[in-house]
């Protein structure tokens, strides 16, 4: 396992993050929608992803349901006396209980989390800086930021010499590169690493999907015929062909090729992946351990060319008529 720093902060974390969205099995009215293992089998996942290497995990109290991941999580730190040897990461902001302040990221929302976008910036930055002044939380992370919220916030955070975000955490993958047209050039200036989720773009980059077939039962994307609509268009099958061809070439399999891509990527720090069971861990774990080659990175690249759209374009085009 290979350890990079937590964008500019000091501390090291695996560059493989296991995700625990999936721990404990919730109702449908749950944020898995059912979709989550029971606490034993969460467990031997957290077992098997420590003894990989992995020291950095990523739950949030909206997680299964009423908090259930945060206690599966807690339960197994517990058990293994394991606080000391896991980076761990939580959110606020969505949904939580019944009352007026069950969502958002207002102070008093904050506060009952540890111990939204309505609220003023500096409402939430004040209330992150006294949880790190405290000791209640090491680092400061942001996710699905605008880049311009982001950089307002890192903005406020300087000038009142307070806490600022270290991480962004944001939806990227070989699917979905919206983030190269402003954050990723934020982030390298600014010194944030990026932490992608939905790095296999819902299971798509798996493998387990074929053109023109419907999908395979028991998959996330197979519950819904809208939700895998979104995804059967002509460009991401291009690019799972493209995934195929490189895993061919290294014998590793799909979702090995595209989390070594991204972990090739400018500023990105850890990917973050659930896993159901063990053997989705260990399918998983390969591609934190896979180097592509330069070839096989430009082909990936070309295959998922992301358009730039105004202004980009535009300055791009410019620059190279210089």
């Amino acid at each position: 396992m290979k350890y990079r720093n937590l964008g500019s902060s000091g501390v090291k974390v695996s560059s493989l993050c296991l995700g625990a969205m999936t721990f404990g099995e919730a109702d449908e009215k749950s944020f898995m929608h059912k979709a989550g293992s029971d606490e034993a089998t969460a467990h031997a996942v957290l077992d098997r992803a420590v003894a990989a290497g992995i020291n950095f995990v990523d739950t949030a109290d909206i997680y299964g349901q009423d908090g259930l991941s945060e206690r599966v999580l807690g339960n197994w730190i517990a058990s293994r006396s394991a606080r000391d040897r896991i980076v761990l990461a939580t959110k606020f902001r969505f949904t939580m209980g019944e009352g007026p302040n069950r969502s958002g990221a207002s102070r008093y929302r904050i506060m009952r989390c540890v111990d939204d976008i309505t609220v003023p910036e500096d409402e939430t930055l004040r209330a992150l800086d006294d949880l790190v002044r405290a000791g209640k939380v090491l680092y400061l992370g942001c996710s699905n930021y605008t880049a311009y919220r982001l950089m307002r916030s890192l903005w406020l955070s300087r000038t009142h010499h307070g806490a600022a975000f270290v991480t962004l955490q944001a939806q990227y993958s070989l699917l979905v590169r919206d983030l190269e047209r402003e954050h990723v050039p934020l982030c390298r200036d600014e010194g944030l690493g990026i932490l992608p989720w939905s790095p296999l773009a819902g299971g798509f980059l798996t493998g387990k999907f074929e053109r023109g077939k419907p999908p395979p039962a028991g998959t996330r994307l197979g519950e819904k015929a809208e939700r895998f609509a979104r995804y059967d268009l002509e460009r991401n099958w291009k690019i799972l062909d493209a995934v195929r061809a490189v895993a061919r070439e290294t014998g590793k399999s799909p979702s090995a090729v595209s989390i070594a891509w991204l972990l090739a990527r400018p500023q990105v720090t850890s990917v973050i992946f659930g896993a159901r069971t063990v053997e989705q861990l260990e399918t998983n774990l390969a591609g934190g351990e896979l180097e592509l080659a330069p070839g096989q990175l430009a082909a990936l690249d070309q295959a998922s060319a992301l358009d730039l759209g105004y202004p980009y374009s535009f300055i791009q085009a410019s620059q190279s008529s210089w």
